[in-house]
């Protein structure tokens, strides 16, 4: 096997490995894999480049929810497939597909899994792999990227403590929806579209499934208070959140976001984008290809998903 291997060192934990011992393990394995030509270059052209690269089994990389979307977004749409070596904090495609979370167990899959496309959401020809959110959620990552460069951690905790303080005054978005050809007002503190949908299981928070179906959710949380924010909290440790009357929940298959703003906050897959309106989300369907666990793991992951 001969894998294009990008490693992305800022992405949170390597886990506990450098990005040569990571290579050692590859190599280890019986995978080859490529050096970059610069290392020093953006995480975008490292991927463009490793995309670009002739002959390569798959594109590999190493890191968090970040480095796999970026990842996903050059892939789109090609024959070469994703390989995932979790090394992020949340790592929630991987968990999505049942990928082992642990680095050997990781690369092992790489050599001995199988491929399976996925799909994947478009927002104005943005990609996401996961959700894209607008309202609050997207604001508040915007500030917690504006005191990310100053990591003294009494401005983060002031600005942590100041959300909480505030979480109850962030303004309402409001917006026209159309949604699958029908018109709707929605308004509510937070927005999210997901690919596929959400499962209620405890302890697996923000489990997705199906993400193969060709489906798309829409939901809206109308408040976002702190009282309502830990009892949906709650919810989501016991796998019982979706019923809360404050969530609203849409399947649907295309839609249409219109706004008197010229332009709205987005956070596709944790990255906050400024995105011209009217927003326009589609699926794109089994569009990515993702090396997973062979056939008897995924039947177990779907069972276990199935009974939740």
């Amino acid at each position: 096997m001969r894998i294009a291997l990008v490693i992305n060192t800022e992405s949170g934990s390597v886990g506990g490995a450098t990005p040569e011992a990571i290579r050692e393990r590859i190599v280890a394995a019986g995978i080859a894999a490529l050096g970059e030509a610069d290392r020093g270059a953006s995480l975008p052209a490292r991927i463009a480049a490793a995309v670009a690269e002739p002959g390569i089994d798959a594109v590999v990389v190493a890191g968090g929810d970040g480095t796999v979307a970026c990842a996903a977004a050059a892939l789109v749409g090609r024959e070469t497939p994703l390989g995932i070596l979790p090394l992020g904090t949340m790592n929630l495609l991987a968990r999505d597909l049942g990928l082992p979370l642990d680095l050997d167990g990781a690369i092992a899959n790489l050599a001995q899994g199988v491929p399976r496309r996925i799909d994947v959401g478009d927002v104005n020809g943005r990609i996401f792999v996961i959700n894209s959110v607008l309202g609050m959620a997207a604001r508040v990552a915007r500030h917690r990227e504006a005191h990310r460069a100053r990591r003294a951690v009494r401005t983060l905790l002031r600005w942590a403590l100041g959300m909480l303080r505030h979480l109850g005054r962030y303004p309402r978005l409001t917006v026209t929806g159309l949604i699958d050809g029908t018109a709707r007002r929605l308004r509510g503190r937070l927005m999210a579209v997901v690919v596929g949908d959400y499962v209620e299981q405890p302890g697996h928070v923000l489990l997705r499934a199906p993400i193969d179906a060709g489906q798309l959710t829409l939901y809206v949380l109308a408040n976002l208070s702190v009282w309502r924010s830990l009892r949906l909290a709650v919810g989501f440790a016991l796998g019982d959140w979706r019923r809360l009357p404050d969530v609203e929940r849409l399947p649907i298959g295309d839609l249409s976001i219109a706004s008197r703003r010229r332009a709205l906050l987005v956070m596709n897959d944790g990255e906050v984008l400024l995105i011209p309106t009217p927003l326009h989300y589609r699926i794109r369907r089994q569009a990515l290809t993702v090396i997973v666990p062979r056939a008897e793991t995924n039947r177990r992951f779907a069972e276990e998903t199935a009974a939740a």
